[in-house]
Parts: structure tokens; sequence; C-alpha cells
């Protein structure tokens, strides 16, 4: 009997808003799905704001209505042959059986779930979501008392016991965001100091601060950066050392 190969399940997690886990959900997503070719299928879990499906339907529009957009919208359709991919809204606690169900309701196989969850780990549902993610990527910024509960909740929640059901091999890593190059690098070298006595992993690659994360398409923009429908613009990324984190974001999954 075949075995159906399954897909991986991540989740980009912190407890602090305004770090860029919604964002970089869809940074990746896109990236992967309309640049790379994987199938990706991604779960909106952060009730009540819910944006990246909000975020999905704002694109729809602007695609709608800006005809830079349209047309490469055209063309990625015409070139790719497949659409885009899904979000899904739902509830955290419910998250891997509605995820389950619409794969096998679309049938097919797929790469990649994302999975963006509520920044409250004591909402209820997260912390066994999160017990079932294979991989999860923290976003730190250089701000003390984001360094301080990320590392805090990410010691605590690696050393967890977990239960018979969670047989899954399990993978965290920290990594830094929104990096302000007038920032010392002595700075970022302390906290990483303090990283490694914890013996947590971080990522090499650091993604540069702009003001683009804060931008979705525009009804006059002539740039594509964050968007659910097309992939940002590869001069973008490389601005932004997103293109090397994405490289590096593929070796740990080993995609």
């Amino acid at each position: 009997m075949e075995t159906v190969k399954q897909p991986l399940k991540i989740s980009f997690y912190t407890q602090k808003g305004g770090v860029g886990k919604s964002t970089l959900t869809t940074l990746l997503a896109s990236q992967l799905h309309y640049r790379l070719g994987y199938n990706v299928l991604v779960m909106d879990c952060d009730f009540p704001q819910n944006s990246l499906v909000n975020m999905r339907e704002r694109d729809k529009d602007s695609i709608m209505q800006n005809e830079y957009y349209k047309q490469a919208a055209i063309k990625q359709f015409q070139t790719l042959k497949r659409k885009a991919y899904s979000i899904i809204k739902c509830k955290v606690e419910e998250a891997l059986e509605v995820a389950e169900a619409t794969m096998k309701e679309l049938d097919q196989t797929f790469d990649v779930v994302f999975f963006d969850l509520p920044g409250t780990a004591n909402t209820k549902g997260v912390l066994s979501t999160l017990n079932q993610m294979n991989y999860i990527f923290s976003p730190i910024i250089a701000d003390r008392l984001v360094v301080e509960s990320t590392l805090g909740f990410t010691k605590a929640f690696a050393e967890l016991p977990k239960g018979k059901e969670n047989s899954i091999k399990q993978q965290l890593w920290l990594f830094w965001n929104q990096v302000d190059g007038r920032e010392k690098t002595e700075l970022y070298n302390s906290y990483e100091a303090v990283i490694k006595q914890l013996d947590l992993p971080i990522m090499k690659a650091r993604i540069k601060d702009s003001k683009r994360f804060r931008k979705e398409t525009e009804a006059k923009g002539k740039y594509v950066f964050r968007s659910s429908l097309l992939p940002a613009d590869n001069s973008l990324m490389k601005a932004t050392n997103l293109s090397e984190f994405a490289d590096e974001f593929l070796r740990i999954i080993n995609l």
C-alpha cells in the first residue's frame, strides 16, 4: 500500500504582536506556492483579527483595480496553470481537523500547511496545535521585552513534556526580524550569546526592516511585496534579505 505524503505543518509563532508573524506567513507562502511551485495551504486561526483572510479579500480588490497587478496575475496563472493557495478561516482548537478535511476536499497533495495562530498562548487550542507542528519559527526584534518574552516562552515550550499521542519530530527556530541597519552589531551578538546559553537554535539570515512590510498591494502601485495572490518582487526580496532567509528556511525544512 502506497504511503500518502504528509505535508509539513509550520507556524510562525510569537506571543508578541507587531513582530511580523502574519506578514511572514504570507510572504513565505506566496514565495513557495507561486515562485517555487510547492503546494501550499494556509490556515488562518487568529480570531478575531483573521488578518490573512481579510488580506486575501483586499488583494482581490487591488488586482481588479490596478492594471499592473491584473496583468501580473493573468501572466502568473497562464504560466503556472494553478490557482491561488487557499486561506481557510477556522478556530484554533479545530485547526488540525479542518486542515485535514480541507486537503481531502481539495483532493491534492500538499507540501506545506502554514498555521497562523493567536499570539496568546493560553487561548484554547494554541499549545495543543503548536505541539503538532513540525517546525515553529519565532521572530524576535532588538527589543528587550520582546526578546525576554519570546525566549521565556520558547524555552518553556521546548521543555514541556510531550504526550504519547505527540510523536511528531519537531524543531523550533528563532530568527531576527525588522533588523535596523543603524543598530550596533554588538547588540545582536549580545542577545545571541544569551540564546546560545539557552541552547536554542537561531537562523543566520536576518530580515531587514522596511516600510514595505507594512504595505499591501496598492491601487496605484507598481511593485509587489506583501500579497497573498502574487509573490514578492525578487528585487525587494533581496533588498530586505528575505531571499537569503527563504533559502535558509527551505534548507531547515528540507524542501
